[in-house]
């Protein structure tokens, strides 16, 4: 997946560079295109493609979370906030 991403970022990109070097193009065309034909449409396909993984990595934390016992979430076992005061012998 992240190799066509990168294979039509460098199409994009050398898109943009025509478009900015030719004599009818402008630099502001180049960024348009850039961003029209790259960046926008690409972060919608990653975000829709990544959508299955980010499911199953939530759905994992909370069946984690069920399973475990309740605490404050430090891992370290409950005991009191503030330990006693010894009597010096």
């Amino acid at each position: 997946m992240h190799i066509v991403a990168l294979a039509w970022m460098f199409v994009v990109l050398l898109l943009s560079l025509a478009e900015a070097t030719s004599p009818q193009g402008t630099l502001l065309g180049a960024f348009f295109t850039l961003l029209l034909y790259g960046v926008l449409p690409l972060s919608i396909v990653l975000y829709v493609m990544g959508t299955p993984m980010r499911r199953r990595v939530r759905q994992a934390a909370e069946a984690g979370a069920e399973s475990s016992p309740q605490g404050d979430g430090g891992g370290q076992a409950a005991g009191d906030a503030v330990a006693p005061e010894r009597k010096e012998p």
